[in-house]
């Protein structure tokens, strides 16, 4: 009643006879899987449109501002960090509708030290600070020659503050 001991071979319990799939396929997939979504959560938290009312990230790719609608409160230092990961340069102008028309022109090619006013040279990074006093919505736009056609616009929204 003994079984003879041999390689698994065709003749072998299905259990014993080896498997074609390689060891730890699962395993390289589901680890994959996890980190892309691990991934995808951290980059939307670091985009989130002012996640604590003082500070956003705001990344400049593919002539595009990300994210476009912002958060700040009014009366409350408002950090923004400003990453051009284009390889042109850009830059992050705030203000109402009259401030804008007086930019479209682009005659103003460097900002200086305006906290409202940022040029952002292509794959560098810029910080702003920015107190808006009151309650209301502002766009930013980049001025330089065409990129506010092409959509780099986004909207600056301030609420009262609690």
């Amino acid at each position: 009643m003994n079984e003879a001991v041999g390689p698994a071979g065709a003749g072998a319990p299905a259990w014993a006879r080896p498997s074609r799939r390689r060891p730890g396929r699962l395993a390289l997939v589901g680890g994959l899987a996890l980190s892309l979504g691990l991934a995808g959560i951290a980059a939307a938290w670091v985009q989130a449109p002012g996640l604590d009312g003082r500070s956003v990230e705001i990344r400049m790719r593919y002539s595009s501002f990300a994210p476009t609608e912002v958060v700040a409160t009014a009366g409350v230092p408002f950090t923004v960090v400003l990453v051009n990961a284009d390889p042109i340069d850009h830059e992050w102008l705030v203000g109402d509708d009259a401030f804008h028309e007086r930019h479209r022109t682009g005659t103003e090619p460097d900002h200086g030290t305006r906290p409202t006013e940022v040029s952002v040279p292509a794959g560098t990074t810029v910080t702003t600070t920015v107190t808006f006093p009151d309650p209301g919505e502002y766009r930013f736009i980049c001025h330089l020659p065409g990129h506010e056609a092409y959509g780099m616009v986004g909207t600056l929204r301030v609420v009262p503050a609690p």
